[in-house]
C-alpha cells in the first residue's frame, strides 16, 4: 500500500545555485535522488503535487517536472495513475542467467507479487511444438502472472509448461516463482535458450504495467531444459523499461 503524500524537506535546497552554470533542475533531481539513495525519502512515499513543490521551492512547475522526469527515467520514481508520484527502487538489472524474476527481485531487496492472472490446460500450439519438442495437440499448462516489486507492476509473465506439470495450481503460483515451485518438484533446470527484444504494449499490456497506450515494453523468449536436456518450461514476458534492463558480461575468446 502507497504512504501517505510526503512534503519534501525545504532544506534539501537551501543551497540551490539559482544564478550558476548548473540547471535548477539537475540540482533538484540530484538532491531528490541523495534523499531516496539515503532513504529521507523511503520506498513507497509519495511526493507532494508539482504544482504545490513548485510554490513551496519558488520555482517553475516545467524545473520540477523536468527534475522529476530524470529521476522516472532512472527508475527512482514512477507515476501512477490515480496515485501520483511514488519512490521505488531502483531500476532492476537482471544478469542474463539461468534465475526467475521472483529470484532476482528477492536478491535485490525488493517484495516480489504475483497476480496470477489465468491458469488453463490448453492443446500445444506450434510455438509450444517447436520449444518444448511436445506433440502437436498435447495437453499443455499455460499460465500468465503480472508480477510486481514493491506495489508497481513491472512484467507480465506468459508460460507454457508441459504435461507433468499441468498440477500447478493457481494458489501456489500466486505465491512462490515458477523455477521455485519446478525445483521443489526435484527439476535441475541447466541451459536456456533465450532472446531479447522490444516492441510496442498492446492495450492490455498498457492497462496491466499502468504505461501509457503503445509505450514501448522489453521482451524476452525463454525455453529452459533439465539436465536431461528436455524443455520444461518456455516463457514470453514484457516489462516495464523504465524499472527494467538487462545485463550481459562478454568474454573475448
Amino acid at each position: 500500500m502507497a504512504q501517505s503524500e510526503q512534503r519534501l524537506p525545504v532544506e534539501l535546497f537551501l543551497d540551490l545555485d539559482r544564478s550558476g552554470p548548473v540547471p535548477l533542475y539537475y540540482q533538484i533531481a540530484s538532491r531528490l535522488e541523495g534523499a531516496i539513495l539515503d532513504q529521507t525519502l523511503p520506498a513507497g512515499a509519495r511526493l507532494e503535487n508539482e504544482v504545490a513543490l513548485a510554490s513551496r521551492l519558488g520555482l517553475s512547475r516545467p524545473t520540477i517536472r523536468r527534475a522529476i522526469q530524470d529521476l522516472v527515467d532512472k527508475g527512482l520514481l514512477v507515476r501512477r495513475r490515480g496515485i501520483g508520484t511514488q519512490v521505488v527502487h531502483g531500476k532492476v538489472t537482471r544478469n542474463v542467467e539461468l534465475t526467475s524474476l521472483y529470484e532476482d527481485l528477492e536478491r535485490s531487496g525488493q517484495k516480489p507479487e504475483t497476480r496470477v492472472l489465468s491458469v488453463d490446460v490448453v492443446r500445444a500450439d506450434a510455438a509450444a511444438v517447436e520449444a518444448l519438442g511436445v506433440a502437436a495437440g498435447s495437453p499443455v499448462l499455460h499460465v500468465q502472472r503480472l508480477r510486481s516489486a514493491d506495489g508497481v507492476p513491472l512484467a507480465i509473465l506468459d508460460n507454457v509448461l508441459p504435461e507433468q506439470f499441468i498440477d500447478l495450481d493457481r494458489e501456489a503460483l500466486g505465491k512462490h516463482g515458477l523455477y521455485q515451485l519446478l525445483r521443489a518438484r526435484g527439476v535441475t533446470m541447466r541451459v536456456a535458450k533465450q532472446r531479447i527484444g522490444a516492441r510496442a504494449a498492446t492495450s492490455r499490456e498498457a492497462e496491466l504495467l499502468d504505461l501509457a497506450r503503445a509505450a514501448p515494453v522489453l521482451t524476452m523468449a525463454r525455453t529452459a531444459f533439465d539436465n536431461s536436456g528436455i524443455g520444461v518450461e518456455f516463457g514470453r514476458h514484457c516489462y516495464r523499461p523504465d524499472r527494467y534492463s538487462f545485463e550481459v558480461t562478454l568474454v573475448d575468446r
